[in-house]
């Protein structure tokens, strides 16, 4: 007995290191990059992003991650040569690693998300493209940053074919995974075609070129974003122009407030009917009711208790508030809200995530069937019995942590302005306001030219 007993953290200890290496998340690291991007020291935030990379935090199958982390962080640190770079791996290696990710969890229905290459998320996808503009815009190069925001439009008009595809790959599976069950994959819809801060830049850029008519019709794109995709966009339209009024120039600011929405487990449990032959999904509320979430006709033969967790999005709030900008002594406006990116990132997950629950319910079931029968195989009797038993309770919950993974270094909302002023020299300052009037962060541009003919713009970051 004294001998058995003394086997327990030993064998604890080597299911967990065995289980989380591979399927739980790792996103501790991100905690002193945080930091350094809130206190606007962007530089030793790209040196965070390198170490972690070097110290094997982005593994090779997370290797999108780091992409798109390291190329965001270069962006704010004004190394758009150096961001470019980045957020083109990101772009051009995703869509090899969906199809390669699709088709490995077809293959097998045992597989954790986890142990998959990650492949980035739609709205993150978008951003490399809409990043990768803003950076060519900031260079000067007009027609680099035209073919991102086309690239980034093409990619929202292809998001539910992207999905029915690999809906259907899920659906086929292979003839070799005997753990297989049979059940329909219905993919959500995505409600989210038209990028309304994609149209502002590409508005501005044709008008910059005196591309009037086409100015004017990506204008009206943007409208139809909020008019169309209230629930993406549910705030007021901000009063954009790209046409001055008098005799002046418009000077266009942009501006990043907050940090992107991140995942969080959401923990569910699985109970069976043998006699309804129903999978049923439940979760505790915040009135700690159990609830259904969802379920699913299965037929398993037996009642069984399983638990699982499946990822959600969850925003991280901003203190910012209002954003001013100065010419001078003098207030000249305040930028207005164009893009939530929790919102847009909540409705892109949507399809992905239909895919994902029902993935994850039939491997928590199958897996707890198989959990179950070697159970009872184990089931010696005794300590020992019971040891066998609770080894494999614990593997069986450590395998079924929920895929976790995306970029932290997005900005979590994007805050537009267009200013009429005469063509000249100006000492632009903008400053980061939270709802008690206090001064959050403030960014000095001296001796600004603003130039009649060409796009007049301004980006400003403030990550709290």
């Amino acid at each position: 007995m004294t001998r058995a007993k003394s086997c327990i953290p030993a064998l604890l200890a080597l299911l967990i290191i065995s289980g989380c290496g591979s399927v739980r998340t790792r996103t501790g690291f991100y905690d002193p990059i945080t930091v350094d991007l809130k206190k606007g020291e962007y530089e030793a935030a790209v040196a965070g992003v390198e170490a972690a990379k070097e110290s094997n935090k982005y593994e090779h199958k997370d290797r999108f991650v780091y992409f798109i982390d390291a190329g965001m962080a270069n962006h704010f640190a004004g190394n758009f040569d150096s961001s470019n770079a980045r957020l083109t791996l990101a772009e051009s290696s995703a869509e090899d690693l969906f199809t390669k990710s699709i088709s490995r969890a077809a293959a097998s229905m045992l597989l954790n998300d986890n142990v998959l290459e990650y492949a980035g998320e739609d709205y993150e996808i978008l951003y490399t493209n809409i990043i990768m503009a803003l950076n060519y815009l900031m260079l000067g190069n007009y027609d680099d940053a035209f073919v991102e925001v086309r690239r980034a439009n093409l990619k929202l008009d292809l998001l539910d074919q992207k999905y029915a595809t690999a809906a259907e790959k899920l659906q086929r599976g292979s003839p070799d995974d005997t753990a297989r069950i049979e059940v329909d994959y219905n993919v959500e819809k995505v409600r989210f075609h038209n990028d309304a801060f994609a149209r502002y830049l590409s508005m501005h850029m044709y008008a910059a070129g005196g591309k009037w008519d086409d100015a004017r019709i990506d204008y009206d794109y943007l409208r139809d974003a909020f008019k169309s995709q209230p629930h993406v966009y549910n705030f007021e339209m901000p009063e954009v122009t790209y046409t001055p009024q008098g005799d002046g120039v418009i000077l266009s600011v942009i501006g990043m407030a907050g940090l992107s929405p991140v995942k969080e487990a959401f923990d569910l449990r699985i109970r069976t009917d043998k006699d309804l032959g129903l999978v049923q999904v439940l979760y505790t509320d915040s009135e700690n009711h159990e609830s259904e979430y969802g379920h699913l006709p299965i037929d398993i033969g037996e009642d069984f208790y399983f638990k699982f967790s499946i990822p959600r999005i969850v925003e991280r709030p901003t203190t910012v508030d209002r954003i001013r900008v100065f010419a001078g002594p003098q207030t000249i406006g305040e930028l207005q809200l164009v893009e939530d990116v929790y919102r847009v990132a909540e409705e892109t997950f949507r399809a992905k995530s239909s895919l994902i629950y029902v993935r994850s319910v039939l491997r928590a079931v199958s897996k707890g069937l198989s959990a179950h029968l070697m159970k009872k195989k184990a089931d010696t009797g005794g300590f020992e019995g019971w040891l066998k038993k609770a080894a494999i309770d614990v593997a069986t919950e450590i395998s079924e942590g929920a895929d976790l993974r995306c970029s932290h270094l997005l900005p979590g909302r994007i805050y537009v302005g267009d200013f009429e002023l005469e063509p000249g020299v100006y000492d632009l300052r903008i400053e980061f306001i939270d709802k008690a009037g206090n001064l959050i962060c403030a960014e000095e541009l001296p001796g600004y030219e603003v130039r009649s003919g060409g796009f007049n713009i301004v980006q400003t970051v403030c990550l709290n």
